[in-house]
């Protein structure tokens, strides 16, 4: 995907569409506040680039000659979101606004994971061309400007739901979404 304009408008449709990344920025944001929050994005921009790079440089010929890698990938980001959610849903029965209720090392866990990776490493990235670092640093550049708007938009929520006395729901919205985006990892193959 080399036409900049066409790459501009897919990375910000994959990075702005809600998953569980997305997810734990905005949770973090509801709980931590925008300023405490930060630190996700850092752990998002780790996560992205070591996935994938290297899904990009290493295993991209591996990856299209293994069918079973995507449902292996599925059931091993699946687990590991279902563990998130009951580790989130856990933090609601004791929260008060302003605890910490996502890590970066959370963040960087759940993007290293996040099939969003491959679609970016196989069919958005332009790994073939001879500029693909410019195209990746745009990417970096865009999933800042991103992950701050799902932080601000989750402060904005919880700011919201501490007026109304609902802090305590803020972790435990975060585990229901995120307990969703697991269910459709481990129930979508079954399906199928």
């Amino acid at each position: 995907m080399t036409d900049p304009a066409v790459f501009v408008l897919t990375v910000l449709f994959i990075l702005g569409t809600p998953g569980p990344t997305n997810t734990l920025l905005a949770t973090g944001g509801a709980s931590m506040g925008v300023r405490r929050s930060l630190p996700l994005m850092v752990g998002e921009a780790c996560g992205y680039s070591i996935s994938i790079l290297t899904i990009g440089l290493v295993l991209a010929p591996v990856i299209s000659g293994v069918p079973w890698a995507a449902l292996a990938l599925r059931l091993v980001v699946g687990a590991y979101l279902v563990l998130l959610a009951v580790q989130l849903w856990q933090r609601g029965a004791s929260f008060t606004q302003g605890a910490r209720t996502v890590t970066p090392a959370q963040v960087f866990v759940t993007t290293l994971l996040n099939p969003k990776a491959i679609v970016f490493a196989l069919g958005v990235v332009p790994f073939g061309a001879a500029n693909w670092p410019a195209y990746f640093a745009g990417f970096l550049a865009m999933l800042a400007t991103v992950a701050f708007a799902w932080i601000a938009l989750g402060a904005a929520l919880g700011q919201a739901a501490a007026a109304t006395g609902r802090a305590r729901l803020v972790p435990r919205v975060g585990a229901a979404a995120v307990m969703g985006f697991a269910a459709f990892l481990l129930v979508g193959p079954l399906v199928h």
